[in-house]
């Protein structure tokens, strides 16, 4: 059984050092020990997935990622991990106008040896993978409700159509009497060890009642169809708990550092 060093090893071989763009008319650069991705459209997501950086090389580094985002007018986030190189690199992007958001951190359990997934869901309840543009409304009014923000991206993001080298996004929703209360998606990239659990989020006043841990489970057994060995988290201290009774391994951790182009100032 690989110990958890080997597996964080393969999976920024896999996910970040061999990252594949996320939709259709993105592109993945390898430049100066960084590897990024630029979206083809201003809705994507423009960001550093993957960095092999010294005290020599990384404020450059981090100067000419600031230029080439700059150049297109978008924000971008370079995504660091508490295993990067060089250690100060947090305080690098700091001093170069980055802000950082909550760290979370990166989890990973092999798709088959997960417990405790049987679950009893609340009478009425049940989960579907979505598979058409109806189930894309109601996982998008799940998520609208549940996080209290705009989901027209993930709308975009699900309506998408990858290439076969692109993710695909497998989305699960939640209803009760068919009114959408908890939403999820798996992220599956072909040939890939690693399919990601992203955007679980159930509605206030379903909270507490089992639907994030049987989400999980659901999304399990999507991975082990698609033939993933394992699942993987950047979990929120909220979720942590449960995913370590489920059976994850905490391997690092991952903070999102924004950088937002600075406006002209107006004159007059």
């Amino acid at each position: 059984m690989e110990q958890p060093g080997e597996v964080l090893a393969r999976y920024d071989r896999q996910m970040r050092r061999g990252a594949v763009a996320d939709g259709p008319g993105a592109r993945i650069e390898r430049v100066g020990g960084v590897v990024r991705q630029t979206a083809g459209h201003r809705g994507g997501w423009n960001g550093v997935v993957w960095s092999d950086l010294d005290a020599a090389t990384a404020d450059r580094a981090v100067a000419e990622q600031v230029r080439h985002f700059g150049s297109l007018g978008r924000e971008f986030e370079w995504k660091l991990y508490g295993h990067d190189r060089p250690g100060d690199l947090a305080d690098r992007l700091r001093a170069a106008g980055f802000v950082p958001e909550p760290a979370e951190t990166l989890m990973v359990a092999p798709v088959g040896a997960l417990r405790d997934l049987r679950v009893e869901l609340p009478a009425g309840v049940e989960l579907h993978e979505v598979a058409d543009p109806a189930g894309v409304d109601l996982a998008v009014r799940a998520y609208e409700r549940a996080f209290a923000t705009d989901g027209s991206w993930l709308r975009d993001h699900l309506l998408t159509r990858p290439t076969s080298a692109q993710p695909a996004a497998v989305a699960v929703v939640a209803t009760a009497g068919g009114e959408p209360v908890g939403c999820s998606r798996l992220e599956s990239a072909p040939g890939r060890d690693f399919a990601g659990l992203w955007g679980g989020g159930t509605v206030p006043r379903w909270r507490g009642r089992g639907l994030y841990r049987a989400s999980v489970a659901f999304r399990a057994r999507l991975a082990a169809e698609r033939g993933h060995r394992f699942l993987q988290v950047d979990a929120l201290p909220s979720s942590r708990p449960i995913l370590e009774r489920l059976g994850f391994t905490a391997l690092s951790t991952t903070t999102p550092f924004l950088y937002r182009p600075r406006r002209p100032a107006r004159l007059g």
